[in-house]
């Protein structure tokens, strides 16, 4: 019996196996997304930023108006607009807390009879998170009356943030548009909520096209939509939607770090998700790229570094100027490598007065069961979080409480709805994750 055409088919076999493996080796060499060159090109040609200059001189002219006297009501408004502007610029918190104050003042001079007022420290509060005063001050400024185009998205904001869903659903209905940019932005945010994550980006997609030659607020729904597409792991998306917000907008910060977490879970690159974060953190007063650095060190596995950086975290978002802006972020770091439970259910706790949803009760749950407190954690859920759409973090929380129940399949379930937006967990989750899904 001749074997020879066995022996040769065997042959061509391996190498067309040999051949397609070198193939998707060389294919996934290639889809490297965040190319060196351009990270290196963006540092040599950063310069100051014109929306940054305009700003500046912006600030320059109002506070060049204000007069010593009461009657300066006008100027002193713009003014503390303007800083809020600068917030978004620069990250630097003392720009918000500036305006608050101009707002206070500008309140009591006007006896509480100004809704617009009203409405700027409703939009301040949001920012701080401080989503309990925003409501208070958006229905002082229902009652003075304002028009129904400014009264329901910030309706649909405050209710939003603070889990009255329906409410937040009707105020949307009511505004309903489909050719107004703020109507698809927040219809984006509601259908992400519902989990349906293709419809919030065409949303948002939409609202991009609808930003009608402002450059912020398309700049501003780009930067969003990639963020987006990194939850739908569609990073060449992701990509290019950060890549158009940086050429309308190159202040847009979010957006190069953006390119940071896609150089870092899709290419593997930590070291040019390091100088990307990096370069960053010399160009604003956020801490959001040390918080991006920390996460560097867990894909290293760099303990020593990943505590000293959350110990420099820890100091800045703590500081009362913050109040509870940072809490989703540093809860975690306490149960983690800065081992500090206790303070993790304080902060946790406190949350839920700002807002009560249950993505922050999971929050509180997490940090109840990392201080083994199971049959208070169990109510918690039972309570406020069973049945309610979560994401992919709070996912994992509720994963880790079956576990500490026992419960295996119930902890599994909750485990591979996480892993559907895998890249919204920090490479410690992700890795603890990927574990338990596949022991």
């Amino acid at each position: 019996m001749n074997k020879k055409p066995k022996i040769m088919r065997f042959i061509k076999i391996t190498v067309i196996l040999v051949t397609s493996f070198l193939c998707f080796q060389c294919q996934r060499e290639e889809r490297k997304l965040v190319a060196q060159s351009f990270i290196d090109s963006l540092k040599t040609n950063y310069g100051v930023p014109k929306p940054i200059t305009n700003n500046e001189d912006e600030l320059q002219f109002w506070k060049s108006r204000i007069k010593n006297d009461a009657s300066d009501l006008v100027n002193k408004a713009k003014y503390a607009s303007t800083l809020v502007s600068r917030f978004h610029l620069s990250g630097n918190i003392k720009d918000l807390k500036a305006s608050d104050s101009l707002l206070f003042d500008l309140e009591k001079q006007f006896n509480g009879t100004q809704a617009g007022t009203y409405l700027s420290l409703t939009h301040n509060s949001i920012l701080q998170h401080r989503f309990n005063k925003a409501e208070d001050y958006l229905k002082k400024a229902i009652a003075i009356g304002i028009s129904n185009k400014i009264r329901y998205p910030l309706t649909f904001d405050v209710n939003f943030e603070t889990g009255n869903i329906e409410t937040a659903a009707l105020s949307l209905d009511k505004m309903k548009d489909e050719n107004d940019y703020g109507y698809q932005f927040r219809k984006s945010k509601m259908a992400h909520y519902n989990g349906e994550l293709d419809a919030s980006i065409v949303c948002m997609e939409k609202a991009s096209a609808l930003a009608n030659g402002n450059s912020y607020l398309k700049s501003v729904a780009l930067s969003n939509a990639g963020d987006l597409y990194i939850h739908a792991g569609k990073f060449e998306k992701a990509q290019n939607s950060y890549l158009q917000s940086i050429k309308i907008n190159n202040a847009d910060l979010h957006s190069i770090m953006g390119l940071g977490w896609i150089a870092l879970v899709h290419d593997k690159n930590d070291s040019l998700a390091e100088t990307i974060f990096k370069f960053v953190a010399t160009k604003t007063k956020s801490p959001d790229p040390l918080y991006k650095l920390i996460l560097v060190d867990q894909f290293r596995h760099d303990q020593a570094s990943e505590l000293k950086h959350a110990k420099q975290y820890e100091a800045i978002v703590t500081d009362s100027v913050y109040g509870t802006m940072y809490n989703k972020y540093i809860i975690p770091l306490y149960i983690g490598c800065l081992n500090n439970p206790k303070r993790a259910e304080t902060l946790a706790k406190t949350e839920l007065k700002h807002r009560a949803t249950p993505q922050t009760y999971s929050w509180y749950v997490y940090a109840l069961l990392a201080n083994n407190k199971l049959d208070e954690a169990n109510a918690i859920y039972k309570a406020h979080i069973a049945g309610k759409p979560l994401e992919a973090l709070e996912l994992y929380y509720m994963g880790k409480l079956m576990e500490a129940n026992k419960k295996g399949y119930n902890a599994k379930e909750f485990y591979k709805a996480a892993e559907e937006n895998l890249y919204d967990l920090t490479p410690t989750i992700a890795r603890d994750l990927e574990s338990k899904l596949h022991e």
